[in-house]
């Protein structure tokens, strides 16, 4: 009755689609207790022995190492690698390493020196009282990986199933043939691998934990329920032999009855599963605080002599162990790592021995049997039929041979586990497997490259972005700056451009100065008339002697010199007509009259200039009737006048005493237009000659038409000036002395009373032109006398 309870409380079992029954060939190693083998030579750790990136170099040629010590350290799914025993690092250096590309990986060279010291351990003592994350930090930095085939970090396994998972189950199946490490491992060590899935299912607050094993291992089993006698902490789960049921989805159908979704991962039903191997090494790695650095490889086959199970250390190379096996090679002898369903055959034995290194194959002739040619599929579909994945292995393998990837990912290629079983029943021979592999090793090259473009474009589309980013800001910088300078915001700059160009504008030559206003101009023009006038001044106290005598002749001459050396200052800046009569209209009204000018009507000046030059005609008639009495300085004084009028080269004349020596010569005129206007009979003729001169400028020149009250107003000052002429003449008792002081007189009138001649040569030019007037008056008076 109890037998009959016992039966209805068994948890049921499943089963998946296909599988096959091989021979099992597991009875040559697994009666052989675990052995220790001694220290090779030289160890060859490879420094990624995972899946995933390897570490960071912790060590260098030449440093010594201990059993345990970190060579390598590793971030995330980097695991680190430790040294197997203690000695010297050789090398670090390429070297091929256990894969089925037989692909150099970089690898460190270990010379153990036969002490075999562990470094320092650090074993917890109750992993309870310590935090989850802390033990997942323990196990990465011990180096636990996967070790039933897959070798994927242990750590990274289970932080990322922390939460939500139900179920844990321990894989002890062990399903093909010729390897017994598990179960050779789960008879000498039962309790150390029940304490490991304890605290596996600890880290994951798990509700159940099963432990599945084949029916084929009654040693294994015995063990196990020893170990685990009362508890009800574990279950252990005991499935019918059939190859793949070791498979991670095969057993997690077969004991939970649910399928991992395809694409998915089985923590997506509330499932995990490890391996009995990193059970064991997640106890050693926490409970005695040991690294990863050794784990159990089955010796087996026709050519190994002691076939069993041996504690490999990591880094150990293949003919190390074959060699303690007794092996016996045969010609052309196959040497391969794993199962004969799974495995790959190694291109040397100085491969080294890696965490996913289970068994070590060395068939003879016999078992491997005769090497058969490949043919052509018959479409048997015998292949379909023992898929555990429930694949079209036919379809995969047309789609693998002619390389149509969307078409193997339609079919869902990487379903396969690659267990081999179509592979093992396919009657034309064909290496299916082999073309899975390939096809998957193309497809992930392909994705890899997707990938890299994806993130080179995203790279190169946030450079754009931040380009444009940057240009954006640089011209609103910009805008910003020309608003303040708009809005004022730079007064400053602007006080300090407007001192330095006020300061240059001081510098530059007084011809290259911008216009002048009128204010600067007179003040200017006052400066330079008395200063003219002091000149003037001096040069009447040095006269010679000579110059100071009443002789109206030798007047008349330094008259005539003074005007040549005027009319060649003035030709060093050649003026208008128009300004020039004006100019002397006003110099002779200011000369007359005593007070400032005022702007002057280009009429009336043009009627002044007419009267002023019909007096001068009218005087150098005059002086030609005297030629005979003073033939010498009227000569000389002709040929000044002369050479005057023709412009022919002279001596280049200073302005200022150009301008000094008219002042003079417009003293003498002034008195000699006082002694003219005693002839009263020259008032006719004076005005006949007027109107002649009038109509003379005007075919010379333009002139506008006259006033009659202008022309009435210009005849009453030219008879002010005939009358003011005619009372100075009465004065005149002796010449040189008046003349003189009627100099310094006029330089003063002309300073005071009239605009100041510039040092301008046109200024200058004016002031000769209406010296030359007066002259020729005086030269008429005098004659007359």
């Amino acid at each position: 009755m109890r037998n009959l309870f016992n039966f209805f409380k068994k948890e049921p079992l499943w089963d998946f689609a296909g599988g096959i029954h091989p021979p099992e060939m597991k009875t040559l190693s697994n009666g052989a207790p675990l052995r220790q083998l001694p220290l090779p030579a030289q160890f060859i750790i490879p420094i990624k022995q995972h899946i995933g990136h390897e570490g960071e170099l912790l060590v260098s040629p030449g440093d010594k190492v201990l059993r345990g010590q970190p060579l390598t350290f590793g971030r995330g799914r980097m695991l680190p690698v430790h040294a197997p025993s203690s000695g010297t690092v050789e090398e670090i250096a390429p070297h091929m390493t256990a894969h089925p590309s037989a692909l150099a990986e970089m690898c460190i060279f270990i010379t153990p020196d036969g002490e075999d010291r562990w470094c320092e351990r650090h074993p917890v003592a109750d992993y309870r009282q310590c935090e989850r994350s802390e033990i997942v930090t323990l196990i990465h930095q011990a180096g636990v990986a996967g070790l039933g085939g897959a070798g994927f970090p242990t750590a990274t396994k289970l932080k990322g199933a922390l939460h939500g998972v139900k179920t844990l189950i321990i894989n002890a199946a062990e399903c093909e043939p010729y390897i017994t490490a598990d179960d050779r491992l789960m008879q000498e060590c039962a309790a150390e691998v029940l304490k490991g899935s304890r605290i596996l299912a600890w880290v994951l607050q798990s509700e159940k934990v099963l432990i599945g094993i084949e029916d084929n291992k009654p040693e294994a089993i015995a063990a196990l329920k020893k170990a685990l006698g009362t508890a009800t902490d574990l279950q252990i789960r005991v499935i019918p032999t059939k190859y793949p049921s070791g498979g991670a989805k095969q057993l997690t159908k077969i004991l939970t009855g649910r399928e991992v979704p395809h694409g998915g991962r089985s923590t997506d039903i509330g499932v995990l599963m490890q391996n009995v191997g990193t059970a064991y090494a997640v106890k050693r790695a926490i409970i005695d605080g040991e690294a990863l650095t050794e784990r159990v490889v089955t010796l087996t086959g026709g050519s190994v002599a002691k076939p069993g199970n041996v504690w490999g250390r990591l880094g150990t190379p293949i003919s190390h162990l074959l060699h303690n096996a007794d092996f016996s090679p045969a010609s052309g002898q196959m040497v391969v790592m794993g199962g004969p369903l799974m495995g790959f055959t190694l291109p040397t034995l100085d491969v080294p021995v890696v965490k996913i290194t289970n068994c070590i194959l060395a068939p003879s002739a016999s078992e491997m049997g005769n090497e058969e040619e490949e043919k052509s599929c018959i479409r048997c579909s015998a292949c379909a039929d023992v898929c555990p994945a429930a694949l079209l292995p036919q379809q995969l393998y047309w789609y693998s041979r002619g390389g149509d990837h969307d078409k193997a990912r339609e079919h869902n290629i990487a379903d396969c586990i690659e267990c081999g079983a179509c592979a093992y029943v396919c009657p034309s021979n064909i290496p299916l497997v082999q073309y899975y592999r390939r096809e998957k090793a193309e497809i992930r090259a392909i994705d890899l490259e997707a990938e890299r473009t994806a993130q080179a474009k995203a790279r190169f589309e946030a450079r754009q972005e931040r380009l444009e980013r940057e240009k954006l800001a640089r011209e609103a910088r910009h805008q910003q700056a020309k608003r303040a300078t708009s809005d004022g915001d730079n007064g400053e700059v602007a006080a300090a451009l407007a001192r330095v160009k006020a300061k240059k504008q001081a510098e530059l030559p007084a011809g290259e100065a911008e216009a002048e206003t009128p204010v600067q101009s007179a003040q200017r023009s006052a400066r330079h008339a008395q200063a003219m006038a002091h000149d003037a001044e001096r040069q009447s106290e040095t006269e010679p002697a000579t110059r100071q005598t009443g002789d109206p002749r030798k007047a008349a001459v330094e008259a005539a010199i003074a005007r040549a050396k005027a009319k060649k200052a003035a030709q060093d800046q050649q003026g208008s007509a128009p300004e020039t009569t004006a100019d002397a209209e006003t110099a002779i009204q200011n000369d007359s009259e005593g007070l400032p000018a005022a702007p002057a009507d280009p009429r009336k000046a043009a009627v002044a200039a007419a009267i002023a030059r019909a007096k001068a005609k009218k005087a150098a008639q005059a002086a030609a009737e005297q030629t005979a009495a003073t033939p010498e300085p009227a000569a000389d004084a002709e040929t000044a006048i002369q050479n005057d009028s023709d412009g022919s080269p002279a001596a280049p004349a200073d302005p200022r005493k150009a301008a000094v020596a008219a002042a003079i010569a417009r003293a003498k005129a002034k008195k000699a237009e006082q002694a003219a206007a005693e002839q009263t009979s020259a008032a006719p003729e004076t005005a006949a000659d007027a109107e002649t001169a009038i109509q003379n400028d005007s075919d010379g020149s333009p002139a506008a038409p006259a006033d009659p009250r202008k022309a009435a107003v210009e005849a009453a000052i030219a008879r002010a000036k005939a009358k003011k002429a005619e009372q100075a003449a009465a004065e005149q008792t002796s010449a040189a002395p008046e003349t003189a002081a009627d100099a310094e007189t006029a330089i003063q009138n002309d300073s005071d009373g009239s605009p100041a001649a510039s040092d301008d040569p046109r200024k200058a030019a004016v002031a000769a032109a209406i010296a030359r007037v007066k002259a020729r008056k005086a030269q008429h008076s005098t004659q007359e006398d």
